[in-house]
């Protein structure tokens, strides 16, 4: 199978952005930028990005975009969930040594995660796609998760 049929390869690249006033993640030219500025966790929220590969053997522009972007987002969830389970609680331990006991705890964290909003989409030349989710720290802190600052 040729790379550039790969059906919705995903690629983690990071923690996340520093703000949607930076510079875009996708060239002018379409092509993925070779450097971020990357900040994983501010004062307010969590970032994560995902990059996400278009289906090249959809004849369907729009297709192929809706796949890369729906592939982008599932690649920033993830990389927001690893972030987030190293994120230390207060009392002293870490989300994922608290997720393996409290089952509630692995749900509620599953629901915010999903519900993270998307800050920026980007379309590359090939119709791969780069997004940018947002967790603000009031959603967790809300659930019940409250993280140490």
């Amino acid at each position: 199978m040729k790379k550039t049929t790969a059906i919705l390869v995903f690629a983690v690249l990071a923690w996340g952005c520093a703000s949607s006033s930076e510079k875009g993640t996708v060239s002018k030219g379409g092509e993925i930028e070779r450097e971020w500025i990357e900040e994983g966790i501010t004062k307010t929220a969590i970032f994560a990005r995902g990059i996400g590969a278009a289906d090249q053997t959809l004849e369907n522009k729009t297709q192929r975009m809706a796949t890369s972007r729906n592939a982008a987002i599932v690649g920033a969830q993830h990389s927001m969930l690893s972030f987030v389970k190293g994120v230390g609680l207060e009392g002293g331990i870490t989300v994922e040594k608290a997720i393996e006991t409290d089952s509630v705890l692995a749900t509620k964290i599953d629901s915010v995660i999903k519900g993270a909003q998307v800050v920026r989409s980007e379309w590359t030349s090939d119709d791969g796609c780069v997004v940018i989710l947002k967790l603000p720290k009031k959603v967790l802190k809300d659930a019940g998760i409250k993280i140490q600052d």
